[in-house]
């Protein structure tokens, strides 16, 4: 598909979509007219690709780590750098504390929610 078919599919920009092959995200074919050609995994992939973004992963981490979300494959080097293994440890501990505080705020939600729905079915 195109990028103008993928970007209405996933509702991301085509220039979006052009920033994820920059970043070597996104690796799409090429028509002989030199368009982008874009397999039916690449929804999937973008839709990976926002909610890493979303969660706040920096691209540069998400261009080593996107492989393994389909199961892990053999792209880890021999010797892993340690500056890379303590920057996706500290990614983990970001996502710990933002799951920690969106727990929070559910929890806090839903009692509102209960709260306010027992006043309304009370005389």
């Amino acid at each position: 598909m195109k990028i103008g078919e993928l970007s209405r599919r996933t509702g991301v920009s085509a220039r979006a979509l052009r920033h994820y092959e920059d970043e070597g995200l996104l690796h799409p074919g090429r028509c002989s007219n030199g368009y982008r050609d874009f397999g039916e995994d690449a929804v999937d992939a973008v839709g990976q690709i926002r909610a890493l973004i979303d969660s706040g992963l920096p691209t540069r981490i998400i261009r080593d780590v996107l492989p393994f979300l389909d199961g892990p494959s053999q792209v880890l080097p021999a010797t892993p750098c340690a500056y890379f293994l303590e920057e996706v440890a500290r990614q983990v501990e970001q996502l710990q504390r933002r799951i920690a505080c969106l727990t929070r705020n559910r929890d806090a939600l839903d009692a509102y929610l209960r709260a306010a729905r027992l006043t309304l079915t009370q005389p």
